[in-house]
C-alpha cells in the first residue's frame, strides 16, 4: 500500500478520503474496480490545483454525498495532479512555483514551462 492509500476504515484527523475514477470505467467493472480511494492531508485542499477540482467536483456532482468525496477525474490524472501539489508543498515552502498547470474541463493537468 502506498503512502496516502487506504483500505477501508478510520481516516486520521488532519486527512480526508477521496474516491478517484471514471465512470465508464466503473460501469464496466463490477464491484467499483474502476475507482480508487485515496487518503490526502486536508492542507492540499488550499492549494489552486484542488481547488479547481473542487470546482469541477462541486459542478458535476453537487454538494451531497456520502463517503469519500467524489473527485472528477481518472486515477492517472489524481495521480498526476497530487504529485504536482506534493511538489508544490515541500519546495514552495519559501519559493513560489516556476511552471503554470493548466486544467482541462474533465481536470486533466498539463505542465508547461
Amino acid at each position: 500500500m502506498q503512502q496516502g492509500e487506504e483500505k477501508k476504515g478510520k481516516v486520521k484527523k488532519g486527512w480526508l478520503a477521496v474516491r478517484v475514477g471514471d465512470e465508464q470505467e466503473h460501469e464496466h467493472e463490477h464491484g467499483g474496480g474502476g475507482f480508487r480511494r485515496f487518503v490526502i492531508p486536508i492542507a492540499y485542499l488550499y492549494h489552486p490545483l484542488f481547488r479547481r477540482l473542487l470546482e469541477a467536483a462541486r459542478d458535476a456532482y453537487g454538494y451531497h454525498s456520502s463517503g469519500p468525496l467524489r473527485l472528477p477525474c481518472s486515477v492517472d490524472e489524481f495521480l498526476r495532479l497530487r504529485a504536482l501539489v506534493e511538489r508544490d508543498t515541500h519546495s514552495s515552502a519559501s519559493s513560489s512555483s516556476s511552471h503554470r498547470v493548466h486544467l482541462a474541463p474533465c481536470t486533466r493537468a498539463k505542465v508547461t514551462s
